[in-house]
């Protein structure tokens, strides 16, 4: 499905008025424990209805996505899922509150075989065209939203991938950056989290590319963009807003790319940014 991007797109007259912010999820709105602040929600209930355009960006999967839709109690708008593989349109009068516009994928099984080589007991999954979960061994993780389902290492390889994820239990988060590294993976888009954990979308896909597909739609200036958040999958949005502010707990790399650092999550540092724009 791919009704977002091409040359049919026509923009709008540039909005200059209101916001278009885009808002990580993981270290930004929610803490590691996963847990929300009332000052959190209200704050982005506060330029909601101030009328600026709300867009969560996150790398987590769409299952795990809508959830924190509802907890901010967003009825209408779009939302981009892993890492911007997955673009939503929500809207409450939908049968599920939602529909996917677009879904991009790409052949995993050049990343998947290198990565296999070099990381041999590393844990995969893939999230393919169909919004199934497919891993090996037992690896689960909250942000796939579904249960996975356990399967073999060369069924993955037959399969058309939106997201592949790696977990390795065996290295520190350098020393797995350095391995990925090492491997030189082409014709894909990663990056490498906090801990020993790679996140794998198509060539040239990132929240960046997702959400200028979708301010072209709304018709936003781009000196009205806003992009908080903290991990190295932020980076590109970062650069890409108008305004991009890094988490205070950000690592040094995704503060160098933002035009300004808030607080921490632990200090509602997302809502202090959310509160200015109000």
């Amino acid at each position: 499905m791919s009704t977002l991007t091409g040359a049919g797109i026509d923009d709008r007259q540039e909005n200059r008025t209101h916001h278009l912010i885009a808002l990580d999820v993981d270290g930004t709105l929610v803490d590691h424990e996963g847990s929300m602040t009332e000052e959190v929600r209200d704050a982005t209930r506060a330029v909601i209805d101030a009328g600026h355009e709300v867009i969560i960006a996150t790398g987590r999967s769409l299952g795990a996505t809508l959830p924190v839709i509802r907890l901010l109690g967003i009825t209408r708008g779009y939302a981009v899922c892993s890492n911007g593989g997955v673009t939503l349109r929500v809207d409450a009068t939908l049968d599920q509150g939602f529909e996917v516009l677009e879904r991009v994928t790409f052949d995993p099984r050049p990343a998947l075989t290198a990565l296999r080589e070099r990381l041999p007991s590393a844990k995969y999954a893939l999230e393919d065209d169909r919004g199934r979960f497919l891993s090996t061994e037992s690896f689960q993780d909250a942000s796939f939203g579904s249960e996975a389902e356990n399967v073999g290492f060369e069924e993955m390889l037959e399969s058309r991938a939106v997201r592949v994820v790696v977990f390795s239990t065996d290295s520190s988060a350098e020393e797995f950056g350095t391995a990925v590294a090492s491997i030189g993976l082409h014709g894909v888009t990663y990056s490498v989290g906090w801990t020993a954990w790679l996140d794998i979308a198509a060539s040239g896909v990132t929240k960046a590319t997702a959400l200028e597909v979708l301010r072209r739609r709304l018709g936003t200036d781009s000196a009205m963009t806003v992009a908080v958040g903290d991990g190295r999958n932020d980076i590109e949005m970062l650069q890409w807003a108008g305004r991009g502010v890094a988490m205070g707990q950000a690592p040094d790399e995704v503060r160098s790319a933002a035009s300004e650092v808030t607080g921490s999550v632990y200090d509602d540092g997302a809502a202090k940014v959310l509160r200015s724009l109000v």
